[in-house]
């Protein structure tokens, strides 16, 4: 039996887990469409921008990802006591990148007003812990860039995303092992190097250049 995404992820404890989040109807959003003979393979490095921006501005750590014509997995670890160790200007910078203003200076403009709100600096140091707020802030910019370009409106994304819990190493390196491997068991990949917008070929290239 499926069970509640509350009764899984615990916001004050460090947690692996590995998220999906699926394009609606599953149609080929961000590959290739055979019915409408369209290719949707540019958004793909949006994607993959994105998941390395997060990684740096939330509190977690991105063990593996792969993105895939119609879906994304992410396999990651939420540790929010980190956030305990960011202080003010921290938070106020990491929100501001997160969703920055139109200019630099606008940015600082941002950031400054935040740091008189002591509640909303408590508020978006909660957020940037918090598992719905990092698929909420991945999913949302791309379906806004999708929408514009295709001109239209309505959902990009299934409105939930799937979340597992991953409670053993076993567990965590089984679902990093499937996530890398997505590629090549959906046969557009024959392996690691042709695996593209996945972690495990970051790593592999990582590996090649040192």
């Amino acid at each position: 039996m499926t069970q509640a995404r509350s009764q899984l992820v615990d916001p004050t404890q460090a947690q692996f887990f590995h998220v999906v989040s699926r394009c609606v109807r599953r149609a080929w959003l961000c590959g290739v469409d055979r019915y409408l003979k369209k290719s949707f393979e540019h958004r793909k490095p949006w994607l993959k921008k994105r998941i390395f921006e997060l990684g740096d501005i939330f509190a977690t750590g991105i063990y593996s990802f792969a993105v895939m014509s119609n879906h994304v997995h992410i396999v990651l670890h939420m540790h929010p006591a980190t956030s305990n160790h960011w202080t003010p200007e921290e938070v106020a910078l990491r929100w501001v990148k997160l969703y920055p203003a139109q200019t630099p200076e606008l940015c600082a403009q941002k950031a400054a007003t935040l740091l008189k709100s002591p509640e909303l600096v408590k508020e978006y140091r909660k957020r940037l812990t918090d598992l719905s707020w990092l698929m909420k802030s991945l999913c949302e910019p791309i379906a806004r860039k999708a929408n514009a370009q295709d001109k239209c409106k309505g959902r990009f994304w299934e409105g939930r995303f799937k979340c597992q819990l991953l409670t053993s190493e076993k567990a965590i390196l089984a679902a990093m092992t499937y996530v890398d491997l997505n590629p090549v068991r959906a046969a557009i990949a024959t392996g690691v190097s042709t695996s593209s917008y996945t972690s495990v070929q970051f790593r592999h290239a990582q590996i090649k250049a040192n």
